[in-house]
């Protein structure tokens, strides 16, 4: 009889240690355009998902491009005047090419949608539709996808053109960015502001820089992840 109810003693510890790792697997796409592009996953987000999950409970996948505004990934992306483009989503079709064999070939626990973009609407005047833009990507992946539960982080754009000079929506897409993921609570936003200064590619010295720092894009990453956890957690 003791042997039996040591026995048992075990097997409850040994369920009581399951953790969040053992219930699925978790993906995270990572996508967006310059600043997203340059953030090399390996170095500090896919550890920290990793750790948190387990290893073989996590499948990332970044897909971004440079200088590119946020209709090549939403379809039904229209300007506040003029007529439509006859190319949209053009980029969202292709890292959906990499999602779909993903999504058909394993079960999820959970999809979290990173995304750092912006910069190129600020610069072309596109803050006008953005929101809509934005919360229509948002729901296009999540019906796609199927699933009505997807967690959203969006990176806010950074500080580097606080006074609208060069970028003449970059405060209105801030705004947006902020608002967007503080309307849902399965949505969050990370802090770029302090990213942008200090040592750069090639040794040069950045400071309110459209483009953020070697450390920057490490601390970018652990930020993507600390939120992505967060809402995985929350939720869980």
């Amino acid at each position: 009889m003791k042997s039996l109810y040591t026995a048992i003693f075990v097997v409850l510890i040994s369920l009581s240690s399951v953790n969040a790792a053992d219930k699925g697997k978790h993906l995270f796409i990572l996508s967006g355009q310059s600043n997203m592009k340059y953030m090399d996953p390996n170095i500090a987000f896919i550890p920290a998902v990793e750790k948190a999950f387990g290893k073989e409970n996590v499948v990332v996948i970044h897909d971004a491009q440079g200088g590119q505004p946020i209709r090549r990934w939403y379809k039904d992306w229209e300007p506040a005047n003029g007529e439509k483009p006859t190319s949209t989503g053009m980029l969202y079709k292709r890292m959906m090419r990499k999602i779909l064999p993903i999504v058909k070939k394993h079960k999820f626990s959970s999809v979290t949608f990173v995304w750092m973009q912006g910069e190129a609407d600020a610069q072309a005047k596109h803050g006008d539709v953005y929101k809509k833009s934005l919360i229509g990507l948002i729901e296009q992946l999540s019906n796609d996808l199927g699933r009505k539960d997807l967690n959203v982080v969006i990176g806010r754009l950074s500080d580097c053109d606080l006074t609208n000079k060069r970028f003449p929506h970059w405060t209105m897409i801030r705004d947006i960015q902020m608002e967007v993921a503080e309307s849902n609570p399965r949505s969050a936003w990370v802090n770029t502001d302090d990213l942008n200064d200090g040592k750069g590619e090639n040794g040069r010295k950045l400071k309110n820089n459209l483009h953020y720092s070697i450390e920057g894009y490490k601390q970018l990453g652990e930020r993507f992840a600390e939120k992505s956890i967060e809402l995985i957690k929350k939720h869980d």
